[in-house]
């Protein structure tokens, strides 16, 4: 299994990732899967009210979450849905 950890070249002394787990092709796919994840969850905190949760207990934080995350597919559909030519409005 390959960690969802980025490869930091720029700081000083090298990263602390080396080739030895760049090298495969499951790394490359992680680091695609990250971006995705990072952002919806970066959608949800700018945009979305997700940065500071005004709700108390783990079900109604959940429950916002899954809002939140239903409001961005939408968004996300809107603008799939642009893409396609032959889409019906």
């Amino acid at each position: 299994m390959t960690p969802h950890v980025a490869q930091n070249t720029a700081r000083n002394g090298g990263s602390a990732i080396d080739a030895r787990t760049t090298r495969h092709t499951g790394y490359r796919i992680s680091q695609r899967k990250r971006k995705c994840i990072e952002q919806c969850f970066g959608w949800g905190k700018v945009i979305g009210p997700i940065r500071q949760v005004m709700v108390r207990g783990l079900d109604k934080v959940d429950q916002l979450l899954t809002l939140t995350m239903a409001a961005y597919n939408l968004i996300r559909l809107r603008s799939l849905a642009q893409l396609r030519p032959d889409c019906v409005q």
